[in-house]
């Protein structure tokens, strides 16, 4: 039995989804600061007189900006995913319990139930 919420399997899928969508925003976001930076310093002076470490703070700044947006984006088609899962399983088990309650009763034994 799990210690705590954390500790169920619904929530470790959901940490490794928002862990792929971290890694997936910040690695985009992180390319379009490096191709961003890549552009600025070519052809801005202001860029090139910049100093290391405040380059280095746009980049790591942009890449968990990223992965913020990438794991939430990732998470939220997670919730949406789940929730519709457990509707449908939720549907299934009505349909099913309805479909046992209009069984007919059973013939009486001896008597056929084809006529021709």
């Amino acid at each position: 039995m799990p210690r705590s919420v954390l500790d169920t399997e619904e929530a470790k899928h959901a940490q490794m989804e928002a862990l792929r969508g971290a890694g997936v925003g910040a690695f985009k976001w992180g390319a379009a600061a490096a191709i961003f930076g890549g552009m600025g310093y070519a052809m801005s002076p202001i860029y090139r007189g910049l100093t290391i470490q405040f380059k280095v703070y746009i980049q790591m700044s942009s890449m968990i900006l990223g992965g913020m947006i990438g794991a939430d984006s990732r998470m939220r088609r997670y919730e949406h995913h789940v929730r519709t899962q457990r509707m449908i399983a939720r549907d299934v088990a009505m349909w099913q319990d309805l479909a046992e309650d209009d069984d007919p009763p059973p013939s009486p034994t001896g008597s056929s139930s084809s006529k021709k």
